[in-house]
């Protein structure tokens, strides 16, 4: 259980630091991955255990790189 919640914080981070390099806000990642800005909000911060690979898939298109580079 532990693995995961580290495997989740891991996305958020990723996440986080891949939105930084492209100088998007939240709200435009929400709007280019057309997701509400909640579950982008949610997934950044962790709070979103169980994200989607859909809204994963989303999130990566909207910044331009693989799903991979989220969990990785």
């Amino acid at each position: 259980m532990a693995n995961k919640a580290t495997s989740n914080n891991k996305i958020g981070s990723n996440f986080k630091k891949l939105r930084a390099q492209k100088d998007y806000s939240l709200e435009k990642v929400a709007r280019l991955a057309e997701l509400s800005l909640n579950t982008v909000v949610r997934l950044e911060s962790g709070v979103n255990k169980n994200p989607t690979i859909k809204t994963l898939t989303r999130i990566a298109h909207a910044l331009d790189v693989n799903v991979g580079d989220l969990i990785k």
